[in-house]
């Protein structure tokens, strides 16, 4: 008996909460205009647009922290400077166009083009590999166990990349 009483009052709450809802949502300008009057003040118009940091700025960003938490002396800046210029990464060129040339290509050519591709990664590996220990050679016992307790990823820290782990997405 007593649930009877609570329905129309229960029915009630969620008719208002509804009204409250659709009144906010009217109250709100369409995603079109929004993004109109943000590209007339030069501000990104969605939430995602306008995120990404310059990669120049990034880098600057990155040395500064290396400085700081290693506490980098004045004559080991060339070598922080080999590092930073090795471990920079490969530009984009030469990447446009993958998947219509990859559609006209032959599975054997398919192929062919991703060892080419997995062989300049490697080699690219390598250097950066080699920067890394001659950097590291440079650094003061001290400093080695800051650098070493910066990450695998010399200290850019956060993302790292789909699934945690890099491209994979197989992350843990």
């Amino acid at each position: 008996m007593k649930l009877t009483r609570l329905a129309p009052l229960a029915l009630g709450g969620v008719l208002l909460a509804g009204g409250f809802a659709g009144a906010s949502l009217a109250q709100q300008p369409p995603l079109a205009v929004m993004a109109q009057g943000a590209a007339q003040a030069g501000q990104p118009a969605g939430p995602r647009e306008g995120r990404r940091m310059d990669p120049e700025a990034m880098a600057a960003k990155h040395a500064e922290r290396l400085r700081a938490v290693l506490q980098l002396r004045p004559e080991q800046e060339p070598a922080l400077k080999a590092y930073l210029a090795a471990r920079k990464p490969a530009g984009m060129a030469g990447r446009r166009g993958g998947r219509e040339q990859s559609a006209a290509m032959t599975t054997p050519q398919r192929l062919d083009a991703q060892r080419a591709r997995l062989t300049e990664r490697v080699a690219r590996f390598d250097q950066r590999a080699a920067a890394t220990k001659t950097f590291y050679a440079q650094l003061s016992p001290s400093q080695q166990k800051a650098f070493d307790a910066l990450g695998s990823r010399g200290g850019k820290g956060g993302h790292r990349g789909i699934g945690g782990r890099g491209h994979g997405g197989h992350g843990g």
